[in-house]
């Protein structure tokens, strides 16, 4: 079980993108890496194909997963991730600070 995953609001805490928030995009677990929605933004040649006009596109590269934090929905403040398993067998994600469960399924 991952620690992030997509759609989770993370804040970033190390790189030029220092102090962002963003939601997951895409998780990359064998690379240890993230796509954050807005956050280390590179620009790109793009050639022109019968689809996509060329030009210079910008879009979001990955990012390392040491680099980011989880923002836990119920306390709204970035917090390591903890796992706790409930009554029913399940893993659940916990928020180290509060305790809350983050996983809701």
């Amino acid at each position: 079980m991952t620690k992030i995953k997509r759609d989770d609001l993370v804040l970033v805490i190390a790189g030029k993108d220092k102090g962002r928030r963003g939601k997951v995009l895409r998780v990359f677990p064998r690379r240890s890496r993230v796509m954050v929605e807005k956050v280390n933004v590179v620009k790109r040649h793009q050639r022109p194909t019968q689809t996509i006009q060329g030009g210079i596109i910008e879009k979001e590269a990955p990012i390392h997963l040491s680099n980011v934090m989880l923002i836990c929905p119920k306390c709204g403040e970035p917090t390591r991730v903890g796992f706790k398993f409930l009554q029913d067998g399940r893993k659940v994600r916990s928020c180290k600070k509060c305790g809350e469960i983050i996983d809701k399924e």
